[in-house]
């Protein structure tokens, strides 16, 4: 058991990393990477987000929106099919979570808060976060695997873009090509890290 968990988190981490492996979430990825301050910050907030909404949403999902979850109020609604709101309900919880960590940052950190400016409510509309819920209705997944999960594609969020922060920091005291500065190096760095992770598929536990 303890083997399949593991497993789950390194890949959710590394080989199905939510940035690198499905690039969900480049939008924010790319543009706070720039300094390693600001992109270890937004990690640290992603995971949160990711490690607490995901197993909300599991949540509400079991017991609320699939076909049959309502069977436990009445037996009358074991019928009833709520699936079609996951969307905006996910979305509403993910929501409510990041508010909580924007308050949370603009109180003990504000130099963090006013860097990462209009990213930080922007995750609540992190096609990441939202992504996670979703691949864990898809997959079928348990809460404890959910759980791990969520943690895992938040610390995999984390991962990337702390590295490739600290890269493109490297990369300002490099002759770059003209073409290349800013956004097209970015992509390059993305697409070569991209590969560098997925040869953690070969690893079986």
């Amino acid at each position: 058991m303890l083997e399949h968990y593991l497993s789950l988190f390194l890949k959710s981490v590394f080989v199905e990393n939510i940035v690198l492996a499905f690039f969900l979430g480049m939008c924010s990825f790319l543009a706070v990477s720039k300094k390693v301050e600001t992109a270890f910050g937004l990690g640290l907030a992603v995971i949160f987000v990711l490690t607490i909404t995901a197993p909300m949403n599991w949540i509400i999902h079991e017991y609320l929106l699939r076909e049959g979850a309502m069977i436990w109020i009445s037996k009358s609604l074991a019928g009833m099919d709520l699936s079609f709101l996951n969307f905006i309900t996910f979305i509403a919880t993910i929501a409510a979570m990041v508010q909580l960590v924007e308050m949370v940052i603009d109180k003990y950190s504000p130099t963090l808060y006013a860097a990462l400016g209009i990213f930080l409510p922007l995750i609540a509309v992190n096609c990441a976060i939202l992504g996670s819920s979703l691949f864990m209705v898809e997959r079928e997944y348990n809460l404890p695997e959910t759980a791990v999960f969520g943690f895992g594609a938040g610390f995999g969020f984390f991962l990337a873009i702390v590295s490739i922060a600290a890269i493109r920091y490297k990369t300002r005291y490099s002759n770059v090509p003209a073409g290349l500065k800013g956004l097209g190096l970015a992509m390059l760095i993305t697409g070569l890290m991209s590969m560098a992770f997925m040869l953690f598929s070969g690893i079986q536990l």
